[in-house]
């Protein structure tokens, strides 16, 4: 099994486990009185001596897994030390951990919480240093998001989806939201709406969440009320990439003429890809049938322009064969 590998028995048999671990440790906040993180001086360094069990020098973690229980339990749960091994200070980090006062109140946590045992080896895989967060920080942060109405679900499928989540203080987490709030004059409920779907809004930069907003209204040409319509339908373009978002919206507006209020009225065709666009327009160009005003005659709706697959489109919208599509694009 490599390291990435998990199988469901395994799981199982960890999640058993830690249930009986949890019977140790039921003050989770408590669990240690010193974290195998803390930092140490020079004199208490050099007095470490180094066990003849593990490798004296690797760029490897799996060297170490044999040698060592945190390791071995992370395995098993999925989680991918390839992908962290790959991170500056990271292996350190988990080989100076203790399973049972380190990992175990924090796996607990996750599960008590409501993440499923399959997302765990994500977590940690792209956040190992959830790991050395004390419980009472993790704790504080998972009652602020419910304290803001988001519900026990939302929570534990917003930190298995932004494994950051976690990571940030109450304060960054309140002003994140606030920010999207005030700037895109939404309600509350709608502000919960956009960060449940995305909910890595709260762990990102705000300056590139700013420019992108910029670029919608100054670049792109859309009025405010738009571009809170086309957020509140697809939040990915807040992330999205400005070179790319500007590609597709100039191929849509300028090359398909396309205006405005029809991007606004199908705004998922901005987080499709160009490539995807491209082609099936030209297609139905070639066709003489690349016609998008919904009051003229054999009107095709931007909508169903992407989100139909291969076939639909075609036998629906181009009454044209597969094989024709596909010989087209050859041409391109």
């Amino acid at each position: 099994m490599g390291e990435g590998g998990v199988h469901p028995g395994q799981v199982a048999s960890l999640s058993q486990d830690l249930n009986l671990c949890f019977v140790y440790f039921i003050d989770l906040d408590d669990a240690g009185e010193s974290s195998a993180l803390e930092e140490i001086c020079d004199e208490e360094a050099i007095s470490i001596s180094i066990p003849t069990s593990l490798p004296p020098v690797s760029t490897s973690l799996r060297d170490y897994v044999e040698k060592s229980e945190t390791l071995t339990k992370l395995v098993q749960l999925g989680v991918n030390l390839w992908k962290l091994e790959q991170r500056p200070n990271v292996g350190s980090m988990l080989l100076r951990l203790d399973f049972k006062t380190d990992v175990v109140p924090r796996l607990m946590f996750l599960k008590e919480m409501g993440v499923e045992d399959s997302r765990i080896g994500y977590i940690i895989s792209h956040n190992p240093f959830i790991l050395s967060e004390s419980i009472e920080n993790l704790r504080d942060r998972v009652s602020y998001l419910k304290s803001r109405k988001f519900s026990s679900e939302t929570v534990a499928s917003m930190v298995s989806r932004a494994p950051y989540l976690l990571n940030f203080n109450v304060k960054r987490l309140d002003n994140r939201l606030g920010f999207y709030q005030q700037q895109l004059q939404l309600s509350a409920s709608n502000t919960r709406n956009i960060v449940a779907r995305l909910p890595r809004l709260l762990c990102v930069s705000l300056e590139p969440i700013k420019e992108n907003l910029k670029v919608c209204e100054i670049e792109l040409g859309f009025k405010k009320n738009e571009i809170q319509h086309i957020v509140l339908a697809v939040p990915k373009v807040l992330t999205a990439n400005k070179r790319k978002l500007t590609q597709i919206f100039d191929y849509i507006h300028n090359t398909m003429k396309v205006p405005h209020y029809l991007i606004t009225k199908f705004p998922q065709i901005l987080n499709t890809k160009y490539l995807r666009v491209r082609e099936r327009h030209l297609f139905l160009e070639y066709l003489q049938k690349a016609q998008y005003d919904p009051s003229l005659p054999n009107y095709i709706s931007l909508d169903r322009l992407v989100s139909l697959p291969d076939e639909a489109f075609c036998t629906e919208l181009a009454l044209a064969t597969v094989e024709d599509f596909y010989l087209f694009q050859k041409t391109l």
